[in-house]
C-alpha cells in the first residue's frame, strides 16, 4: 500500500511525501526511525487493476538492472541531482515493478533517508555489494565514480554469464533432442518389434529384453518416473542448500572434467573483480572480503575467503592464506602478492579479473568445439545400442532358418 504523509523533522520543519508500507502503523514507525514525527497519514486509494497485479509479480531481468545502473551512473556523472535522476528513471523504466521500487527509493531519499539506506530496503533487487559501494561513494563524495564502476562491473559479470550460457546452449538442445528420440524409439518402436518377434516364436536376446522392458516401464509408469525425478531433484536441491551439501556440490563442480576448469576460471574472475571493485570504491578490506564471500557463488571459495579474512584481520597479507587454501592458481597468488607489496592491490585484482575474463572467452570457444562431438559420440552410441538390440533377434532368426 502507498501512503501520503505529513510529518515534522527534529527542527519542527514540515515534511510531506509518499511511501510504500504494509500498514499505516509500520509507516509511522518507519518515519520515526528516519527522525520524523508523523502528523497525518492517508492511504492512497487506487482501483483494482488486473494489469498492475500481474506487474507486481513480474520478474526483474538482469537486462533491466543493467540499463538502470548505466543510466543512473550516466545521469549522476552528468551532474543531474539524485532526486531528479531517480524520478526520471522511475518514469522511463519498462518494468513496472522496478519502476515502483525506484519511485519508492526516490520518495525515501526525499524524506531524508540516505541513498544507500533507501536501496537497502530492497535487498532482493539491489545486492549488498551495490549498497555498500553506494555507502562508500556517499562517504567519499565520489558517488558518480562509484556508480560508473559498479555499472561496468555488472556489465562484465552479465557478459561473462551470457558467454558461458551460450557455450552450453547448443549442447543442451542436442542432448534434449537426442533423449527425446531415444524415448520415442524405446517406448513405441522397440515394443512393436519385440511383440512381433515373440509372436513368431523368436527368443529375445538379453539386450533386447532389457531395452523392451525399459520401454514398457517408461510407457506405462511415466508419471511415477516424473515424480521420482522431481523428488530426487528436490532432495538434491535441499541437500545443496545445507552448508555441508553446498560445499560438496561446489567441490564436485570444480572437479568435473572439461567443465570444472572453466567453472574455476569464472569463480576466480568473479572473486577478483568483486574485491577490486569494492576496494577501489573505498570499502574497508575486511568488509570487502565479507561481501565478496557472499557473492562468490561457490562454497569452497567462500571458505577460502573466510580463512583469508582471518589472516588479514590479524594484520597479515592475503597471499599466504591464498597459497595454503590451494584453491587459487599460482599466477593469481603471485599477482596479489605484488599488489600488496606495491600498495596497488585493487588495480592488480582488476588485472587478474581482466586476464581471467579473457581466458574464459578462450575456454568457452574450446569447450564449444570439444563438447559437441562428445555429445554426438555419446548419443550416437546410445542410439546404436538401441538399434542393435532391435536387430539382434533378426540375426538370430536368420541363423535358425539356415540351420
Amino acid at each position: 500500500m502507498i501512503f501520503t504523509y505529513q510529518a515534522r523533522d527534529g527542527a519542527g520543519k514540515r515534511v510531506t511525501g509518499a511511501m510504500e508500507a504494509p500498514s499505516k502503523t509500520e509507516l509511522m514507525e518507519k518515519l520515526r526511525k528516519m527522525g520524523f514525527m508523523a502528523t497525518k497519514v492517508t492511504e492512497t486509494k487506487t482501483g483494482v487493476n488486473i494489469q498492475s497485479i500481474f506487474e507486481r509479480f513480474r520478474r526483474i531481468k538482469s537486462d533491466d538492472m543493467l540499463i538502470f545502473y548505466i543510466q543512473l551512473s550516466n545521469m549522476i556523472t552528468a551532474g543531474i541531482p539524485i532526486m531528479m535522476s531517480l524520478s526520471t528513471l522511475a518514469k522511463q523504466a519498462d518494468n513496472k515493478r522496478l519502476a515502483g521500487m525506484i519511485g519508492n527509493v526516490a520518495r525515501q531519499v526525499e524524506s531524508g533517508m540516505s541513498l544507500s539506506q533507501a536501496f537497502a530496503s530492497y535487498p532482493n533487487t539491489f545486492p549488498r555489494l551495490f549498497v555498500n559501494m553506494i555507502r562508500a561513494g556517499e562517504a567519499s563524495g565520489n558517488l558518480d565514480a562509484v556508480l560508473m564502476r559498479y555499472a561496468g562491473f555488472f556489465e562484465r559479470q552479465e557478459d561473462l554469464k551470457e558467454k558461458v550460457k551460450g557455450a552450453l546452449f547448443y549442447p543442451m538442445i542436442l542432448m534434449t533432442a537426442g533423449i527425446s528420440v531415444m524415448i520415442l524409439i524405446v517406448t513405441f518402436v522397440i515394443p512393436q518389434f519385440a511383440e512381433l518377434y515373440m509372436k513368431a516364436g523368436i527368443r529375445l536376446p538379453t539386450p533386447t529384453l532389457i531395452v523392451y522392458n525399459a520401454g514398457l516401464v517408461v510407457k506405462h509408469y511415466w508419471y511415477l518416473l516424473i515424480v521420482g525425478f522431481a523428488a530426487a531433484a528436490v532432495g538434491i536441491k535441499f541437500y545443496a542448500s545445507t552448508k555441508k551439501g553446498a560445499y560438496l556440490v561446489d567441490m564436485m563442480k570444480l572437479r568435473l572434467p572439461i567443465i570444472g576448469p572453466l567453472y574455476k576460471k569464472v569463480t576466480i574472475a568473479r572473486f577478483s573483480r568483486t574485491l577490486s571493485t569494492l576496494l577501489s570504491s573505498g570499502v574497508p578490506i575486511l568488509e570487502s572480503l565479507d561481501i565478496t564471500r557472499e557473492v562468490a557463488g561457490n562454497e569452497v571459495l567462500a571458505q577460502a575467503i573466510i580463512n583469508i579474512r582471518t589472516y588479514v584481520e590479524k594484520g597479515e597479507r592475503m597471499a599466504e592464506p591464498m597459497r595454503v587454501s590451494e584453491e587459487f592458481p599460482p599466477d593469481v597468488i603471485q599477482m596479489v602478492s605484488v599488489g600488496e607489496e606495491t600498495g596497488n592491490l585493487d588495480d592488480m585484482l582488476n588485472k587478474i579479473a581482466d586476464f581471467y575474463d579473457m581466458t574464459v572467452n578462450y575456454a568457452v570457444k574450446k569447450l564449444t568445439t570439444v563438447i559437441e562431438p562428445i555429445f554426438l559420440v555419446i548419443l550416437g552410441g546410445m542410439v546404436g545400442l538401441i538399434m542393435a538390440s532391435m536387430l539382434m533377434p533378426i540375426f538370430d532368426m536368420v541363423k535358425t532358418i539356415r540351420h
